[in-house]
């Protein structure tokens, strides 16, 4: 099997890497990996939340939902100057790439040029910038990209089957329309999934299928665990088991391989051995930082602890810097 970029995966595909034995699968993916990444490089981002709660949509794992009694406080969007605070604190720490997450359910314009200006402050430091704003018009994605956007972040959350039970107030086309509206634009996508919400397997086949399938992969996969937050419908979810989590982790990685894999929310209830395995799977992304937006983090000295007991080393190369290495070769 070739380990090329491929788009046109069929789900039977897909299905025979889901149910190979552990090993072989690990084996796979860690070969895979090999061949387009530095194995002992971690790119390391980091999450702020710019405008917390309130939000309309009645997605049954958020905290952030209006709908959900979860004791998490409305914030409106932050001043420009504390969002530029934070990122250059998450740099100082070893962050390249800063994301800012609000709950919308699509963002006004005003707010677009609000979020432009954060856009412009956080990427004249050097780094990456990712947002997560809800959904997106063409219009909006524009000037976004024109601020200097590197990635937008829209999961499809599940597959499309399994999606209408967690979601009502927005379709599965709706999220597939914004990431092709940002697709159309030239930005990036960041866009994975949550596991462990009580879907099948199938779903999670079906889920890597549409994300591998896409007209160009993602440039990131985030793969989420569930964090079962009180006061949410999916708060008495049963945990998803870690060898399903790590599988899910490395079928991402051969279907994706130029692509990174990030290993993202539900980590405080994760194991060290269990987040071991997720790096050798084929996981070469993390968040770090006390929060990912309202739900808690493993602080980023546990992680880096974490990742010099494995031989990991943070991915160095900021934006600015890969782009004078581009220039220098051209």
């Amino acid at each position: 099997m070739t380990s090329a970029p491929r788009n046109d995966w069929t789900i039977a595909e897909v299905t025979a890497l889901y149910e190979l034995p552990f090993n072989d699968l690990l084996f796979q993916a860690q070969g895979v990996h090999r061949k387009f990444f530095d194995p002992h490089e971690v790119q390391i981002s980091t999450l702020l939340s710019i405008k917390t709660g309130a939000c309309p949509e009645d997605c049954s794992y958020c905290p952030q939902s209006v709908r959900f009694d979860t004791n998490v406080d409305e914030e409106p969007l932050l001043d420009c100057r504390v969002v530029i605070e934070n990122a250059k604190a998450a740099k100082a720490k070893g962050a390249t790439r800063f994301c800012m997450g609000a709950a919308y359910r699509s963002p006004k314009p005003k707010q677009v040029r609000q979020i432009a200006e954060m856009i412009k402050a956080v990427n004249d430091l050097g780094m990456e910038t990712c947002a997560t704003l809800g959904m997106l018009t063409p219009e909006a994605a524009t000037e976004l990209k024109e601020a200097g956007l590197d990635y937008y972040n829209h999961n499809l959350d599940s597959s499309e089957s399994f999606y209408k039970k967690i979601i009502t107030t927005r379709t599965f086309q709706h999220r597939l329309d914004t990431l092709k509206n940002v697709r159309d634009v030239g930005m990036k996508i960041c866009c994975g999934g949550i596991i462990g919400m009580g879907e099948e397997d199938q779903d999670r086949i079906e889920l890597l299928h549409t994300l591998a399938t896409m007209p160009e992969h993602p440039g990131s996969v985030p793969i989420n665990q569930l964090v079962a937050v009180e006061g949410t419908p999916l708060e008495g979810v049963a945990k998803v088991d870690g060898i399903d989590f790590v599988r899910t982790i490395a079928v991402a990685r051969i279907l994706m391989p130029a692509t990174h894999v990030r290993l993202s929310a539900g980590r405080t209830e994760m194991s060290d051995e269990t987040q071991a395995m997720c790096f050798f799977a084929g996981a070469n992304s993390i968040f770090y930082g006390e929060k990912l937006l309202t739900t808690e983090n493993p602080d980023a000295d546990k992680d880096l602890a974490l990742m010099k007991r494995l031989g990991l080393r943070p991915e160095a190369a900021t934006k600015h810097q890969r782009l004078e290495e581009q220039r220098q070769s051209a």
